[in-house]
């Protein structure tokens, strides 16, 4: 299978003062087109710092990134950028949407941002809202909707640009468990209805389950990977 993203022996080190602190410490792996994958691990093992690195936020210190066959280092920013919002979209726990703006701008505001014509960027946002089931919340605000429909305004957000790979930080975290579900079965439609590749950052067991192949992370090293209930030790 195609690989739309590759981490060759990466390592991330941050300066603490006079101490290093190795957050990611030789990590290789590789995700497929049209994959659903889950990092998980404890707190402290990396995960984050591995969603910023896996989503191309951030450059190892050590190694190579590969994005859709691009190594991200050799990139300037703004070319980085522009292949980033090609090829990810994001869905964060915070949900991260504009508070003045209603659901159907702040799922327009990528698609302006490259560009494209407003009322052409209007009619795709309302098309996605939409298929999300809000077609009767597009003129609200993020105060004037529900958790778990801010969060599905953020995945419209996040499916603007047509992505090829849904990177989704604890999207359920602040969600209670009805709202939460809710939010995977629609995750779990866009990997099965429209092949997108999705890479799920969680600490939740529960959602875990979802995914089809599970990358377990402690001490910031790739301690198991698991595919199908088959377990490999790394």
């Amino acid at each position: 299978m195609d690989k739309i993203i590759e981490l060759d022996n990466v390592w991330k080190t941050y300066n603490m003062g006079e101490v290093e602190v190795s957050a990611l410490r030789g990590i290789s792996l590789s995700i497929n087109k049209h994959d659903f994958v889950a990092i998980t691990g404890p707190s402290g093992s990396g995960k984050s710092t591995m969603m910023n690195i896996v989503g191309a936020l951030d450059i190892p210190t050590k190694g190579k990134v590969y994005l859709d066959g691009k190594d991200i280092a050799t990139m300037t920013e703004s070319n980085l950028s522009v292949l980033r919002g090609k090829k990810i979209g994001f869905v964060f726990q915070q949900f991260n949407l504009i508070p003045n703006l209603t659901a159907l701008e702040n799922v327009m505001l990528p698609l302006e941002l490259q560009d494209i014509e407003k009322e052409k960027a209007k009619k795709k946002a309302e098309k996605i809202l939409e298929k999300v089931g809000l077609n009767d919340r597009m003129n609200h605000t993020p105060s004037q909707l529900s958790g778990g429909q801010q969060q599905r305004v953020a995945i419209a957000r996040a499916l603007s640009a047509d992505p090829e790979v849904i990177l989704a930080d604890e999207p359920t975290g602040n969600l209670d468990s009805k709202t939460g579900k809710y939010i995977m079965d629609i995750i779990g439609k866009l990997h099965k209805d429209e092949k997108k590749t999705i890479i799920l950052v969680t600490h939740d067991i529960n959602l875990v389950k979802y995914a089809h192949s599970v990358i377990y992370i402690k001490d910031g090293k790739l301690e198991k990977y698991s595919k199908r209930g088959v377990r490999y030790a790394k």
